[in-house]
């Protein structure tokens, strides 16, 4: 047994001594160009010159989450629609940019936060305007600088966790649609329960909730409509049309030759396949599920990822907030379709039995879920949502919405009148 085994590895490196000269030169050139890669992306990161903007809502606001849905729209105008070469390899520009829509809840009120490089500055105002004419956007200073630079620390504690969606990113959430009623007494708005939940914090605490969108489309690497179009031919039972092989060709050439004389020649492509028996068969459940994709994947689309955030003194930390925080993600969820769930890789706990170093794990994943919030770390892990599902989990609440730390405006400046004289 020994002599076998050591004739295989006289064999491999019999192997090596011949072709070293080709292998390793490939072998470099592939870890000089993860380098490279490396280098460029981080050095175009580098270059983002980041701003926060507060929006301030308007004092009435009777338009529907259909508005918002408006702004996200215009906001997919950031897609490059597919990079060149020089752009890609040598700016660094091998992703989409993103922006960060941001739900704040502090002592004194609920915020509600765009955070964009400088450079989309324009395309978020005009968005927003053209909607919500009456609101008011500010570039403030980072409401991160109120907390230390490194959480935790000895006097504030951190808890935090990513959320995606529990299916395929082809089902979608529950939208702003089942929460409207025609009468404006029974109007529900998504986004109440949570900007209650944020009225109730005291003086040091902070809930955060961050949206990342990134449009994304067949230039990006990820086609999710052929994704969802996929699904939804498994629903209905769709089978893909075969792909014809020379092999194939010959096959069926073949058999038409030998009937020939009993029986007319068909060809693959001729036959067609007769899928109206199979949609009969559907229930009504599953028809809405089918209806529900197709609606979903004929919207715009962002690669999405949301964080979620709190923070209180170490002294007294209120844990209750984390929880009703993380039960107004359930609000969106139904059990044909889809929902959000926490990601548990980032998830500021730590799973199993082991108790090896259990503290000091502990402190790392809240190191580095702070360092990834306050930097706008793109996360490994993303979800597909269309400009209706973020519309239903970002807008500005209509009046119907008694948050009582709500922060509205009271009057909206104006702008002075055409030829007014500046002397």
């Amino acid at each position: 047994m020994a002599g076998f085994f050591s004739g295989i590895l006289n064999s491999i490196l019999s192997v090596i001594a011949v072709t070293w000269w080709v292998a390793l030169p490939v072998a470099l050139f592939y870890v000089f160009w993860r380098i490279w890669l490396y280098h460029v992306f981080v050095a175009y990161l580098k270059t983002l010159n980041w701003i926060v903007l507060e929006v301030k809502i308007p004092a009435t606001i009777d338009k529907t989450p259909k508005a918002m849905e408006q702004v996200f729209a215009a906001v997919y105008g950031i897609y490059s629609f597919g990079f060149k070469v020089l752009q890609m390899y040598v700016e660094g520009h091998l992703r989409e940019d993103w922006i960060s829509f941001e739900l704040v809840g502090l002592a004194g009120g609920v915020h509600f936060y765009i955070r964009t490089p400088s450079s989309y500055r324009n395309i978020v105002e005009s968005a927003i305007y053209a909607q919500y004419p009456e609101a008011e956007i500010n570039q403030v200073t980072d409401y991160m600088d109120l907390y230390p630079r490194t959480l935790p620390n000895k006097t504030y504690d951190i808890w935090g966790t990513d959320y995606h969606l529990i299916r395929a990113d082809a089902y979608p959430i529950q939208t702003y649609h089942y929460f409207e009623e025609i009468t404006e007494e029974r109007r529900l708005d998504p986004v109440s329960t949570i900007t209650e939940v944020m009225s109730k914090l005291k003086n040091d605490e902070m809930i955060a909730i961050q949206i990342f969108v990134s449009p994304t489309g067949p230039d990006t690497g990820r086609d999710w409509k052929k994704e969802a179009e996929e699904v939804r031919d498994k629903l209905v039972g769709r089978k893909k049309p075969e792909k014809k092989t020379f092999s194939g060709a010959i096959k069926d050439f073949i058999n038409n030759l030998a009937k020939a004389a009993f029986k007319h020649p068909e060809w693959p492509e001729e036959v067609k396949k007769d899928d109206s028996g199979k949609l009969a068969s559907l229930t009504v459940g599953e028809r809405d599920v089918v209806e529900a994709v197709e609606k979903k994947m004929s919207r715009l689309g962002f690669e999405t990822n949301i964080r979620f955030v709190f923070i209180d003194r170490r002294d007294n930390f209120n844990r209750s907030h984390i929880g009703a925080v993380m039960s107004t993600f359930h609000q969106f969820s139904t059990q044909n379709l889809n929902g959000f769930r926490p990601n548990l890789d980032t998830m500021t706990l730590i799973r199993g039995n082991i108790k090896y170093m259990k503290k000091t794990r502990l402190w790392y994943k809240k190191r580095r879920m702070w360092e990834a919030f306050k930097r706008l770390y793109w996360p490994r892990r993303t979800s597909v949502l269309n400009v209706e599902e973020l519309a239903t989990i970002y807008h500005f609440p209509t009046t119907t919405v008694g948050a009582p730390l709500l922060r509205r405006l009271g009057a909206k400046k104006g702008e002075p009148p055409a030829g007014l004289p500046t002397e």
